[in-house]
């Protein structure tokens, strides 16, 4: 299905500070998307605060009225002009709030809330204000990467060293390092530390500044968009950060994660090489210590610590998300069966049925599947183990009411299989036996029944005989492999013979042929010798 823009995240970027090339290159959007919203909030005056607190789907039509008109009721401040007054001796913030209320009630227009007031202004202090004497402003950025200097743990068994990888990150307001042990470098790897990072972060910076990592970064040229694996997409869409790897070849562009990564060289490998570990965990126990050690260690030229500094910067930080990111494969335009399930990984998980026959999305991760319509979530499960298949997930209430039946239902189903034969309706029967809700069987028992149309009734009876003997509950392509190796072709044929008469020679043989009876070839007494 066709990608809505993502209004609301072009919004909060953009009220983060970020200019639209940044945007359109972080995200690879297109520009004239960018454009677009951005000119109908500055045509309607709506700010990222309005709709922070909506979902998607409204600040959609809030912005394209094309769809449903919804038209921006407040007025809202001039936080320019704002930002001027609390130098003037005696004026405090409740004083201009109370002055903004005044003004628009003399205007005939309705004013945003104190909280929301205050909460926007100290929103654009944040992004505008540029008096900070540091390069780099709390809650901004962060920056990530791998270190080039490893360590190794110890195989207590064998003997055997194995390289150990660092997963090295800071927060370049306040410097902050956070660091992992790993044992690759893989994806799924790498998004697991990130999430542990903003958790010992205790919040999420507006952008975060990775290297060109092949298992995160599909495209990154001179000009035009960088392209981010899905997965490492949404993770920033999750945590609502910009994901910006830097420029290749231009380390400056993350000169903080790389002179931390020499300062954890000393901190961690040098202190801890002395010692021997036999696993990952309580190596990572170690490096926690000496890295704590490490952010609690006062600044040379600077007040206090970096972990004393963190707590200033947390109050800027996006707040962490209440579910943590899971690592999750988005599967798009699956198509929702009669029996009200879509298919995923060789099981079946339902949708209400008011969405059959129709495309949808699916969300996989480890645990769980969810699948939407829209962009709408409709539908959760918790996901079936990889070993198992040919399960189904149903939520009683997705299925059909009783005035609402499919056209075929199981009592017809029973009918047609009868009009075949006996051995049919047995595998249509223990088709149903084997699901818990009949819905559940409506597909298979169609399968087996659509399968019967190719074949005549004798052959195909025959070869449901041959499968009703050899497995509990024959399906779809258990038959069609028997009738393709014309296994009931072999069984027709042996049952035309042991039904057929012996033919002997009678005094009613008028030919006067001699024909030899089956004992003949079963090795008895031969008389014609």
């Amino acid at each position: 299905m066709a990608k809505r823009i993502q209004v609301r995240l072009i919004m909060q970027l953009h009220a983060d500070g970020m200019s639209q090339d940044d945007i359109a290159t972080s995200r690879h959007m297109s520009k004239s998307s960018i454009s677009k919203v951005l000119a109908v909030a500055r045509e309607k005056n709506i700010t990222y605060a309005d709709i922070k607190d909506k979902d998607d789907t409204a600040v959609y039509k809030m912005f394209f009225p094309d769809n449903l008109l919804t038209e921006d009721i407040y007025e809202l401040p001039d936080y320019d002009a704002v930002s001027e007054e609390p130098k003037q001796v005696g004026v405090t913030m409740m004083n201009l709030w109370k002055e903004y209320k005044d003004k628009c009630r003399e205007h005939g227009t309705i004013a945003v809330g104190k909280t929301k007031f205050f909460d926007d202004y100290a929103k654009y202090r944040q992004t505008h204000d540029i008096s900070n004497h540091l390069e780099h402003k709390p809650g901004e950025r962060c920056e990530v990467d791998w270190s080039g200097p490893t360590m190794k743990v110890v195989n207590r068994y064998t003997g055997e060293a194995i390289t150990v990888y660092l997963f090295v990150s800071c927060l370049t307001y306040s410097r902050y390092a956070y660091v992992e042990a790993t044992l690759n470098m893989k994806m799924d790897t790498w998004l697991r530390c990130r999430v542990h990072m903003y958790e010992a972060f205790g919040g999420v910076p507006t952008r975060t500044i990775c290297d060109n990592l092949k298992t995160g970064v599909v495209k990154h040229p001179k000009e035009g968009e960088v392209i981010l694996t899905d997965a490492y997409e949404m993770l920033g869409l999750h945590y609502m950060t910009a994901i910006m790897p830097a420029a290749v070849r231009k380390p400056k562009q993350k000169a903080s994660v790389e002179n931390t990564v020499g300062n954890i060289a000393t901190a961690v490998i040098a202190s801890l090489r002395h010692r021997t570990y036999y696993d990952v965990s309580s190596l990572q126990e170690a490096i926690r210590v000496a890295v704590k050690r490490y952010n609690d260690q006062s600044f040379q030229k600077r007040t206090g610590s970096r972990s004393s500094i963190l707590e200033e910067e947390k109050r800027y930080l996006r707040p962490l998300p209440a579910v943590p990111y899971e690592v999750s494969t988005l599967v798009p335009d699956r198509k929702v069966y009669p029996n009200c399930h879509v298919s995923l990984l060789k099981n079946w998980y339902s949708v209400p049925y008011i969405y059959r026959g129709k495309k949808v999305d699916v969300r996989y991760t480890e645990t769980t599947v969810e699948i939407f319509f829209d962009h709408q979530r409709i539908a959760s499960h918790p996901k079936f183990p990889d070993y198992v298949t040919n399960r189904y997930s149903t939520h009683a209430s997705d299925m059909p009411d009783e005035f609402n039946k499919p056209e075929m239902d199981q009592e017809r189903m029973c009918a047609w299989a009868s009009t075949i034969g006996p051995n049919t309706r047995e595998v249509i029967d223990r088709i149903f036996r084997s699901v818990k809700l009949k819905e559940q069987g409506y597909n298979a028992a169609l399968s087996v029944l659509h399968l019967s149309r190719h074949y005549s009734n004798d052959r195909f009876e025959d070869a449901c005989q041959i499968a009703l003997a050899n497995t509990t509950s024959p399906r779809y392509k258990y038959l069609k492999a028997i009738l393709a190796s014309n296994q009931g072709l072999v069984l027709r044929e042996r049952k035309t013979t042991q039904n057929k008469p012996e033919i002997s020679q009678t005094e009613d043989n008028a030919s006067g042929a001699y024909v030899r009876g089956a004992s003949y070839y079963g090795g008895g007494a031969h008389d014609d010798q």
